[in-house]
C-alpha cells in the first residue's frame, strides 16, 4: 500500500464457525457497500474495494470462533441508500438487527448508520458521515 492511504488500519479479521455460510453472507451484503471477495484460502475470505480489508476465517487455532462483547466492525457506505441496502441485504441473509438504518445525532449531525448481528453474532455496521451536513455544521467557514 502506498503512503497516501488515509486507513491507520492494515485489516480486520473475525472467525466464523459456520465459514461457508458466513462467506456467502459477506459476499452479499458487503456488495451493497462496492466491496468484494478479493482472496479465498481454506477457511478464508478477505474483502475489500482495491486490498484486503476484512477477513472471515475460521480460527487458525482450531477453537470454536467466539463474539467479542463491546467490539464491532464498521463499513463505510458512499451514502443513506448505501446503509439502507446493506440493513436490508444482512436481515435478507440472516442477520439479527441490532439497530435499523438512521441518524445517531449522538454521534454527529452527519452520522447515518445501521447495526446487525452477522450469523457469527458479531456486530458490524454501516454507516455514512455527510459531509454537507458537516459543513453545514461548522459556523464560520
Amino acid at each position: 500500500m502506498s503512503d497516501d492511504n488515509p486507513s491507520a488500519i492494515s485489516h480486520v479479521s473475525i472467525g466464523s464457525n459456520r465459514f461457508e455460510l458466513a462467506r456467502d453472507f459477506y459476499d452479499a451484503v458487503l456488495a451493497t457497500l462496492g466491496v468484494r471477495r478479493l482472496m479465498e484460502h481454506a477457511g478464508a475470505a478477505a474483502y475489500g474495494k482495491v486490498y484486503p480489508e476484512f477477513w472471515l476465517q475460521t480460527p487458525i487455532d482450531g477453537a470454536p470462533a467466539s463474539v467479542g462483547n463491546g467490539s464491532h466492525v464498521g463499513f463505510l457506505a458512499a451514502s443513506r441508500a448505501q446503509v439502507d441496502a446493506f440493513y436490508a441485504a444482512a436481515v435478507a441473509a440472516g442477520a439479527r438487527g441490532d439497530g435499523p438504518p438512521g441518524p445517531r445525532p449522538h454521534y454527529g449531525a452527519p452520522y447515518y448508520g445501521c447495526f446487525v448481528r452477522d450469523l457469527d453474532g458479531h456486530k458490524i455496521e454501516a454507516s455514512f458521515w455527510d459531509e454537507a451536513l458537516a459543513s453545514a455544521a461548522t459556523p464560520g467557514d
